[in-house]
């Protein structure tokens, strides 16, 4: 496969203002940690997984459990742009009766393959669900997004443990190392040390990119395919709140509540950036 990294750009632009526009309906919600992500989720979107968005439960699809589930906002808009819901139905997130509530709900969202939210579970069931696959005769993939933050529980580990001696190599975990957690920076609660080195001590094989170039992460994700019999890590390096300036320069990023105004202001800048985009790639 091949990958148009300007489109995948224009893609993950799109996912950011998507993520924002979602926060906004409700005045309040995960910015930093959503944003952070967005171009890991232009490339299993637009380029990587395999899925159907008219069929969302179609057995041999890809799938994908963002773990970090408070990241719902950035999953919702991707799925939106990927043609699973009206893209306008992000707006309602966490409002009563909403299919899109503030941590991904598979049996309210299609397209979202596992509920998550209490940090470190997702693990545990991304492994269940690739070892599932593969005893089914699968050749789909399974993706796995983690918070750096989350990483302080022991359930992870234990998961990580599992993957690597079942061998699990259609399995590939994305740790979104953006050095912050709810509380303040990672090396001032809990120091995680090295996420590469650990991944590698685990028995994965470990590739560490930034993760605000979806060229880096498509590249990253195209090297698994030579790797046989390891699972995958792809450890993220990440801005929290990247792509909008004041988002990243501010320390308590993890959740915000901040007036529609500095919304609307957050979301023209990157409209103008989506617009130099796509002037780039119709003159390309």
């Amino acid at each position: 496969m091949s990958a148009d990294f300007k489109q995948l750009e224009v893609l993950a632009t799109q996912i950011r203002i998507g993520s924002l526009e979602a926060i906004k309906s409700r005045g309040f919600g995960h910015v930093g940690g959503s944003l952070s992500i967005a171009d890991t989720l232009a490339v299993l979107y637009g380029q990587v997984m395999r899925f159907d968005p008219q069929n969302p439960r179609w057995t041999e699809r890809d799938k994908l459990v963002c773990s970090k589930g408070h990241a719902g906002p950035a999953i919702y808009a991707a799925l939106g742009l990927a043609g699973f819901f009206p893209y306008e139905d992000i707006k309602t997130l966490n409002q009563p009766g909403t299919n899109f509530p503030s941590h991904c709900d598979r049996k309210k969202t299609p397209g979202v393959d596992m509920t998550t939210g209490s940090l470190g579970q997702g693990t545990s069931l991304a492994a269940g669900m690739a070892l599932g696959d593969r005893l089914k005769g699968r050749d789909s993939k399974m993706y796995l997004i983690v918070g750096d933050g989350e990483l302080n529980e022991g359930q992870p580990w234990e998961a990580f443990m599992f993957m690597a001696a079942q061998k699990l190599d259609n399995l590939t975990v994305f740790i979104d190392w953006n050095k912050k957690q709810l509380d303040g920076y990672l090396t001032d609660i809990s120091d995680p040390q090295d996420f590469k080195k650990k991944f590698e001590a685990f028995g994965f094989h470990t590739q560490q990119v930034n993760g605000n170039s979806v060229k880096e992460v498509y590249e990253a994700i195209k090297a698994t395919e030579n790797v046989k019999d390891k699972p995958h890590a792809i450890v993220l390096d990440t801005i929290k709140g990247s792509g909008v300036k004041e988002v990243e320069d501010t320390f308590s990023n993890h959740s915000m509540t901040v007036g529609a105004d500095v919304f609307d202001r957050w979301i023209a800048v990157l409209k103008e950036k989506l617009t130099a985009l796509e002037g780039e790639v119709t003159h390309a």
